[in-house]
């Protein structure tokens, strides 16, 4: 599973750089989509242990939230 703080970090660069709402919506597909980065660590939860599972659970809803903090906050300055 790849590091979720990379990831995260990741996520919360290609929301900040995004000049437009275009591409601003491309980072949100690409990290929260239904093919998206974040969302394909979610689907990878079933590979881990029982014991696991939900602390990696939490922790990768909480990166999302976070992402869709920063995308919504960045709407607001574009628009």
């Amino acid at each position: 599973m790849k590091n979720i703080e990379i990831l995260e970090s990741e996520a919360s660069n290609a929301v900040n750089r995004a000049p437009d709402l275009k591409s601003l919506e491309q980072a949100k597909v690409d990290y929260l989509g239904k093919k998206g980065l974040l969302t394909s660590l979610l689907k990878e939860l079933g590979s881990l242990s029982p014991e696991e599972r939900p602390k990696a659970g939490a922790r990768i809803n909480a990166v999302k939230q976070r992402i869709l903090a920063e995308i919504d906050l960045k709407r607001q300055a574009i628009e």
